[in-house]
């Protein structure tokens, strides 16, 4: 029972590594977008995809500790720790998840950093837009230069 529940823990793992490669692919898509003039229409399907590589790691991480369950193990961060100390194969697993999550989690800052700049640059750009002119000299709606008085 054992041997069944480490392997199909250790699978899990390996499911979750893949999965989480591919989000932060996916983010470095993202960013490419956020650079680029014309975002939205790139942005949609990121987003799309994200959503459904998030719900799958959501899935995996249950299953993960599930399987750390059936092993007698606590669940989560600390159950794995303990499983990967007892199976060098794991730990190396495990070790490379943690690897990529991290890589994940700093290029999902860098993004929102991004969102963050680009969402004050639109505010600004709004208030200027919408601020009445500095002086009443100003050229109409005709494009000529007009002296108000």
């Amino acid at each position: 029972m054992k041997d069944a529940a480490k392997s199909d823990l250790y699978a899990t793992i390996v499911d979750e590594y893949a999965t989480v490669e591919a989000f932060a692919s996916l983010l470095a898509f993202e960013e490419k977008a956020l650079c680029s003039a014309n975002s939205l229409e790139q942005l949609s399907p990121i987003l799309d995809s994200k959503t459904e590589l998030t719900e799958k790691l959501a899935t995996l991480e249950k299953q993960r500790d599930q399987h750390l369950a059936a092993l007698g193990l606590p669940a989560g961060w600390i159950g794995m720790e303990a499983a990967a100390a007892d199976d060098a194969r794991l730990a190396q697993q495990w070790a490379l998840l943690q690897q990529s999550a991290d890589r994940a989690r700093r290029r999902n800052t860098t993004n929102g950093v991004l969102i963050r700049v680009r969402m004050d640059y639109n505010r600004r750009a709004l208030n200027a837009l919408s601020a009445p002119p500095a002086q009443q000299d100003f050229y109409g709606p005709d494009g000529r230069f007009s002296i108000a008085g």
